[in-house]
């Protein structure tokens, strides 16, 4: 799901910016990344108190701390790389339909 949004927002961007739809692309996924950034610090700032999912009382995963954390950067080194090259893929997707109608 997150590489298909960041394909979709970076073909918007290029098709937008109608040039360079790599770096639109890249700009979009910069704008992505510092805006969950900030949220994290939000919710880090909140602590405990507006922490929905312990109020919740979900099942756990009957994993270890351990495992957990290394699959968790894993995951995020994954999905920061996937996404990456979905935005700059779509943002070059965005501009080549300004490349057919220059040549028209």
């Amino acid at each position: 799901m997150l590489a298909i949004g960041y394909f979709f927002g970076g073909y918007v961007a290029g098709r937008m910016a109608r040039f360079d739809g790599a770096r639109q692309g890249i700009g979009v996924w910069l704008w992505g990344i510092l805006i969950a950034v900030a949220v994290a610090a939000l919710a880090a700032v909140g602590g405990s108190k507006y922490n929905v999912l312990d109020a919740l009382n979900l099942p756990r995963l009957p994993v270890d701390s351990g495992t957990l954390s290394t699959g968790g950067v894993i995951a995020l080194i994954a999905s920061l790389a996937v996404t990456l090259a979905a935005a700059i893929l779509g943002g070059k997707s965005g501009e080549r339909f300004h490349r057919k109608v220059d040549r028209a």
